[in-house]
């Protein structure tokens, strides 16, 4: 590949040759190029302005990336310990909430319309075991509705007290259907929960005292932040699972629980009546517990006596 001259001639004598150092030459890249065009573009010390550009393009990501962790890292602290970063109360006391002498909601977006006839709600229950909350939630509805009330007897059911046939009262004006904004039928029946549809032919039944009454006081209109809905909730279940269906030891935490809450506010939750208060009422009245509570439990329940709906319901109970 290479033609060498020779390094010795027939005396012996070594000759000074020329070898190369590499087999290719390339222009050396740490002198400052000749070229004007490269002598433009990369000079000693300075960068290529690409380079610049995406240097600081990761930074900015790698900042943007940061302050996301940090977020994250937030929210994961509040969830871990919602106590300690939420402050339930002052989310409660300013909720938004109509109260009860407000006009309701509108029946056409929560029963769907049926082009003028009456909606009827009609309700399953077991005369063994009445849903009293449904009888005091009827009433209030009657003060904001023109309700077509009835009570029914189903055959399943041999006999119902006379106090249960007229749980509704007696009917004191007659007018023409129409003319009414809402039907409400009770029929008991020997069913092992209450049962309720407000569309016979198109709905599976709602289920559970505790269900329906939700949805019977959703009729008012009220409208509660996430906060408040879900503490509404916690204590309608504890009321029908726990106080109505639970031990004695559960009775008792329930109770304890409800006095210390009453002890913050007028209602359980925050200052205005509430489904809550309605079915936890209900279960002190039918467990025979209203007795035994504590001295806040007392004095609320005293003030649910004093609404008109409740004290109806009183009159049932002797």
């Amino acid at each position: 590949m290479y033609k060498v001259r020779p390094f010795h001639r027939a005396g012996g004598e070594v000759l000074a040759a020329q070898l190369p150092t590499c087999m290719y030459r390339l222009p050396s890249l740490h002198r400052r190029a000749s070229s004007p065009q490269v002598g433009a573009r990369e000079r000693w010390g300075e960068a290529d302005p690409s380079l610049q550009a995406l240097e600081s393009r990761q930074e900015e990501i790698l900042k943007c990336l940061y302050e996301l962790k940090s977020a994250v890292d937030g929210l994961s602290k509040m969830i871990q310990t919602p106590d300690a970063d939420l402050d339930v109360t002052n989310i409660i006391q300013t909720d938004e909430c109509s109260p009860l002498t407000k006009t309701g909601a509108d029946l056409d977006l929560m029963l769907g319309k049926d082009y003028g006839a009456l909606k009827d709600i009609v309700i399953n229950a077991n005369p063994s075991l009445p849903p009293l909350s449904l009888l005091v939630l009827h009433s209030l509805l009657c003060e904001h509705y023109k309700i077509l009330s009835a009570v029914h007897t189903h055959s399943s059911v041999k006999s119902v007290p006379e106090n249960l046939l007229k749980c509704f009262g007696e009917q004191t004006k007659q007018q023409p259907r129409h003319e009414y904004q809402l039907g409400f039928t009770l029929i008991w029946k020997d069913v092992p929960k209450p049962q309720m549809k407000f569309s016979i032919q198109t709905m599976c039944p709602i289920e559970g005292e505790g269900n329906i009454a939700r949805f019977l006081f959703s009729l008012f209109g009220h409208k509660y932040n996430a906060v408040t809905s879900t503490l509404i909730d916690s204590w309608v279940d504890t009321a029908i699972f726990q106080l109505k269906g639970g031990s004695s030891k559960e009775k008792g935490a329930v109770l304890r629980s409800m006095n210390a809450a009453l002890g913050k506010t007028a209602w359980l939750v925050g200052n205005e009546l509430t489904v809550a208060d309605i079915v936890a009422w209900c279960a002190l009245q039918q467990t025979g517990s209203a007795n035994a509570a504590p001295a806040n439990v007392q004095k609320w329940m005293k003030s649910c006596e004093n609404l008109a709906p409740f004290s109806s319901v009183m009159k049932l109970l002797k």
